[in-house]
Formats: C-alpha cells, sequence, structure tokens
C-alpha cells in the first residue's frame, strides 16, 4: 500500500464524520488513537471545519461581530494546520532520517507534508463538488458545469496522488533528500507581529 491509498480513506472517513452534524463545533471523535493515521485524520477534521468556516464568514448578512469571532477563530485553525503539517514531516524526516541521499540526489520544491496538505484539501473540493453535481434544486447547467470540475478534480487527485508516492519513493531511494523548513509565521507571534508588540 502507498502513502496516499492509506492516507485517501482516511481523509474521506474524516469528512464523512464530519458530515453526519455539518456543524462546525462538533467535537472531533478522532477513531485512530495515535501514529499517522491520528494526525491524518486530524488533519482533515481541521481542513473540513475550516472549510465551513470559510463558508459562513461569507455571508453578507452576517453580523460583524460575529465574523470577527470566525475570522479569530479560522486564524488559530491555520495555526494549527501548519503546525499539524510540520508534525506529519516530523513523521516523514524520522521514517527516511538513515537514507544516505545519492551524490546527485536533489531537493523537492514543497516538502512531503505539504503536499499531503494539499492532498487533504483536494478531497474537500470533491466531496462538496459532487454535491453539487448530486443537488436536485440546481439547474442541469449548473450540475453539468459541475460535473466537469468534478472530473478535472478527480484526475487531479490521481496525479497528486502519484506524484507523493513518487517523491517518498525517490526520498527513500535517495534520490531526493528531504529538508523541513518551519514556516515561522510572524502574525501570530506577539515578539514579531508589530501591532502586537507595539501595544
Amino acid at each position: 500500500m502507498t502513502f496516499t491509498e492509506l492516507a485517501r480513506p482516511i481523509f474521506e472517513q474524516a469528512i464523512l464524520n464530519y458530515h453526519k452534524t455539518d456543524h462546525v463545533d462538533t467535537p472531533m471523535q478522532n477513531p485512530y488513537t495515535e501514529g499517522i493515521e491520528a494526525d491524518l485524520y486530524r488533519k482533515c477534521w481541521i481542513d473540513t471545519v475550516q472549510w465551513h468556516l470559510e463558508d459562513i464568514i461569507r455571508d453578507p448578512q452576517i453580523d460583524p461581530l460575529e465574523a470577527l469571532a470566525i475570522k479569530r477563530r479560522i486564524d488559530q485553525s491555520n495555526q494549527d494546520r501548519t503546525d499539524l503539517v510540520e508534525t506529519i514531516d516530523s513523521y516523514f524526516y524520522t521514517k527516511y532520517h538513515d537514507i544516505t541521499p545519492l551524490p546527485d540526489a536533489t531537493i523537492n520544491t514543497e516538502s512531503p507534508a505539504w503536499a499531503v496538505d494539499r492532498l487533504s484539501i483536494l478531497a474537500l473540493k470533491i466531496y462538496h463538488m459532487r454535491e453539487q453535481v448530486e443537488r436536485s434544486d440546481a439547474s442541469e447547467a449548473h450540475r453539468t458545469t459541475c460535473q466537469q470540475k468534478l472530473n478535472v478534480l478527480l484526475e487531479q487527485q490521481i496525479d497528486l496522488s502519484s506524484a507523493i508516492d513518487q517523491l517518498l519513493a525517490d526520498i527513500e531511494a535517495g534520490r531526493k533528500w528531504m529538508k523541513v523548513y518551519k514556516q515561522m509565521k510572524m502574525y501570530n507571534d506577539p515578539d514579531t507581529n508589530p501591532v502586537l508588540y507595539s501595544k
């Protein structure tokens, strides 16, 4: 089993479990207690809740105070997401730590976990585009357009999965070498955001 063959069903499970209540305040009940599976489930749960927060905040009639509260929640969610991506990269780094890169090994443009992050978001796009395809209250033209978009997303999922699995195979074979940079987000840090440290 490749890594994406492990990850994709976990992402789908998290999305389906969220939509049992379809509410942003539903507590996560992670069926995995430890290991990379637990991290993947939590990653997609965070993405799914944030997806719906992003929908809510775009309501043109939203109360400004509620919008601000949701914006703060999205900010925290983004930080949680980044932290979890770095945790997943630590898993890969530990797994491949003893691999000696070949002399001509190259580095990738992004770490494995950031590619996995995109795979999680893609699973959400597929779920919600499929919803649009199946909408009984939408026009035939809308459903047709969404079906075309869904086809592209499904193709993208195949391509991205293949690219992730190839990257991991290249790291394992020493053809690529893994280097992880912390995101070092400055706007959440009271020591580096001038709006916060000047108070």
